[in-house]
């Protein structure tokens, strides 16, 4: 026969002790389990956050191109800015117009998305310019980059007059077409890149003298000085004389604006004449504008104190 033995059986102690030593034992069970889920949670939630963190890590992409590119272009602009003998004619020289920044950031693998200065009193040059600039559009030629790692990225570049005054901070790129059309704004300037002349290194530094302060004038100079080739289209051409040496004309080559500064002066010699207009004034390509970025940012920086 078996014998049943009870917790009763057991346990010698009265029935209402055992009662509470199983309520203390359920209420240390309760807060054990309370205790694990909190910290379970809190574990959880830590791998999560570490987790969201890892993941950015892993899929936001890598700046540090186009960035680097960015502050090249600082560099340059400081250069160009720096006084007298300092500069080392470094690195496009000669008078600083709109030119001199298209050329710059072109060769950074951008385009200008705008460009407006806020006159200063006294010299020319002694107002503020802004430049916002969208870059990451071309590689940079000299190194081998993983184009998912060299994203489109927009910047702002203010500076007056000395290599002092050149300021740079990153910038949210505008979400839509300069045209109003549907797509996105690097397609546009990337169609705008694909339109420009393709004569020998177009933008460069070279003197428009000899040449007639004409449309006609400044169509020949472009071709004779390899700025055009042959099957670049000129088109839309609109000019105006600003002071007894200075043409300035706004033309659409291969249908994208460009601005055109002729200049007979002996001072001309390292100016970079012919340039595509900012993203904001493609549509318009009027001959105002073209004056506007054409006039110089002050004397000559690099001969300048």
């Amino acid at each position: 026969m078996t014998t049943h033995v009870t917790e009763a059986d057991r346990d010698p102690r009265p029935g209402a002790d055992r009662a509470r030593d199983r309520e203390r034992g359920r209420g240390r069970g309760a807060a054990v389990r309370a205790l694990l889920f909190v910290t379970t949670a809190l574990v959880a939630g830590a791998a999560g956050v570490g987790g969201t963190l890892l993941q950015q890590r892993l899929t936001a992409p890598d700046t540090s191109a186009v960035d680097a590119q960015a502050a090249e272009l600082s560099e340059d602009l400081r250069t160009d800015l720096t006084a007298g003998f300092h500069s080392g004619g470094k690195t496009y020289g000669g008078p600083f117009t709109g030119g001199t920044i298209a050329a710059q950031v072109l060769e950074h693998g951008g385009a200008l998305l705008s460009a407006d200065t806020v006159p200063g009193g006294g010299s020319p040059g002694a107002g503020v310019h802004t430049v916002k600039v969208m870059l990451g559009l071309v590689p940079p030629a000299a190194k081998t980059v993983d184009p998912a790692a060299y994203p489109v990225r927009c910047y702002r570049y203010t500076f007056g007059l000395g290599a002092y005054t050149v300021k740079r901070s990153a910038m949210d790129c505008p979400d839509s077409r300069t045209d109003d059309s549907a797509g996105s704004l690097a397609a546009e300037l990337g169609v705008l890149l694909a339109r420009l002349p393709t004569g020998s290194q177009a933008y460069r530094a070279v003197a428009a003298d000899g040449y007639a302060h004409a449309p006609r004038g400044a169509t020949d100079f472009l071709r004779d000085r390899g700025l055009l080739a042959d099957g670049d289209t000129v088109a839309e051409v609109s000019g105006e004389a600003v002071g007894a040496d200075v043409y300035v004309l706004a033309l659409r080559i291969n249908d994208a604006c460009h601005y055109l500064r002729m200049d007979s002066s002996a001072s001309a010699s390292s100016l970079v004449p012919l340039w595509a207009a900012p993203a904001d004034e493609q549509q318009a390509c009027v001959v105002r504008q073209a004056v506007t970025a054409a006039t110089l940012y002050g004397m000559d920086p690099a001969k300048a104190g």
